[in-house]
């Protein structure tokens, strides 16, 4: 795991949030926060007012329970709140059996143990994504059209439910959520033992419960959100690179970004969870977007190959509405027929993870909470409105 940090870091981003949000056009030369240059929001053709009506509700309750909210424009930090919940007093008695990884444990969730790290949840898969395009430009992995099994199994590996649907199930199916598996994550609550997604962490092995269900259909032919399929990118990373994700990570992604604090949970038998693991500062989380918003560099150097960033933002399959799906990212179109250019791409978690990317716009928005238990939060339809407003997009 990556070294552990204070919790000093809320105190200062206030201080620094206070004087962005305060300061006019005529603020002076920038300073810099977590490494990220700092700017009055005016300086970057950011209109202050949407952000501080988001932050006054927050403030007053209305949205759950927030975390924080960090607005990067230009590669600039523009706008960034931390916000103190007790959530050792809020969770307190919600749920008696907590299930595999505990939600409700104030030692765990949202932040690792103390410090600034915060679970990203669900947003862990669109940065595992970025991890299989750098394998596939290392020549690691030969392209996404490769059978999945064949990047799946180890020798003397045992398979349930095998059929020629299975068999044809490509990488590509694995990153798009349309492997064909039978698999049902929304139709009851996680603290509910019959979802899927809950029975799959219950299990000694979350990779082969995955692989291991019977097909539902061809693969390819409809979207099917499953956490499972984004495991199985663990078990591919690691056979593809002979390195668990953190390791490549830290090789290939977060060491050329200059994150040096985070932690990934590992799933039983010691692979990390790609579907959901991963605990990173916002701050940090920040850069991810803006590298995706970069075409795939950061102070010019190249991290993620350029077409892979093209192709995970390019939708591959309609969820609903506006809503598609790239390589592990949810995109959102400008109405219900337009497929081709997103007006953002996000990355979602469970409890209010948002890393928002607009591309058009130039802004990269990250949002962390913990609204667990039927609370409702601030919900990406919502930050797009405000980053979109505040630039005066239309």
């Amino acid at each position: 795991m990556g070294q552990k940090l204070t919790r000093s870091l809320p105190a200062v981003a206030l201080l620094v949030a206070t004087w962005i949000a305060a300061r006019g056009p005529a603020a002076g030369a920038q300073s810099r926060l977590d490494g990220w240059p700092v700017s009055p929001p005016r300086m970057q053709g950011v209109d202050s007012a949407a952000w501080l009506a988001l932050d006054a509700e927050v403030r007053a309750g209305k949205l759950g329970y927030v975390d924080g909210i960090t607005v990067i424009r230009n590669g600039v930090m523009v706008f960034d709140r931390d916000y103190r919940n007790d959530y050792a007093r809020i969770y307190k008695d919600s749920v008696k059996d907590r299930g595999p990884f505990d939600y409700y444990a104030p030692e765990w969730h949202p932040y690792y143990k103390g410090t600034a790290l915060h679970t990203l949840q669900s947003v862990t898969k669109s940065v595992t994504s970025a991890l299989v395009g750098i394998a596939v430009q290392r020549a690691e992995i030969m392209g996404v059209d490769r059978p999945a099994l064949e990047l799946l199994l180890r020798w003397g590996d045992t398979v349930a439910n095998l059929d020629d649907r299975k068999r044809s199930m490509t990488l590509k199916h694995v990153l798009t959520m349309t492997a064909g598996l039978d698999w049902d994550e929304t139709s009851v609550p996680y603290e509910d033992p019959r979802n899927i997604g809950t029975r799959m962490e219950l299990s000694p092995d979350w990779v082969n419960f995955t692989i291991s269900r019977p097909m539902s259909e061809q693969p390819g032919t409809r979207f099917n959100y499953s956490s499972g399929v984004s495991q199985l990118l663990s078990r591919v990373l690691y056979s593809a690179t002979g390195k668990n994700a953190e390791v490549y990570a830290q090789e290939f992604l977060f060491g050329p970004l200059g994150i040096k604090e985070y932690f990934w949970k590992r799933a039983p038998g010691g692979l990390n969870d790609t579907e959901g693991g991963l605990y990173l500062s916002r701050h940090d989380l920040a850069r991810v977007g803006q590298l995706y918003l970069n075409g795939g560099t950061w102070e010019g150097r190249r991290i993620v190959p350029e077409a892979w960033i093209r192709e995970s933002v390019t939708p591959a399959v309609r969820v609903r509405g506006k809503v598609r799906y790239g390589y592990q990212w949810w995109l959102l179109s400008a109405d219900t027929t337009a497929a081709e250019k997103p007006i953002a791409w996000y990355g979602s978690g469970y409890g209010g993870q948002t890393l928002l990317v607009l591309p058009a716009e130039g802004m990269v928005v990250v949002a962390t909470s913990w609204n667990i238990a039927g609370n409702r939060g601030i919900g990406v339809t919502r930050l797009l409105d405000v980053a979109r407003a505040s630039v005066g997009a239309r």
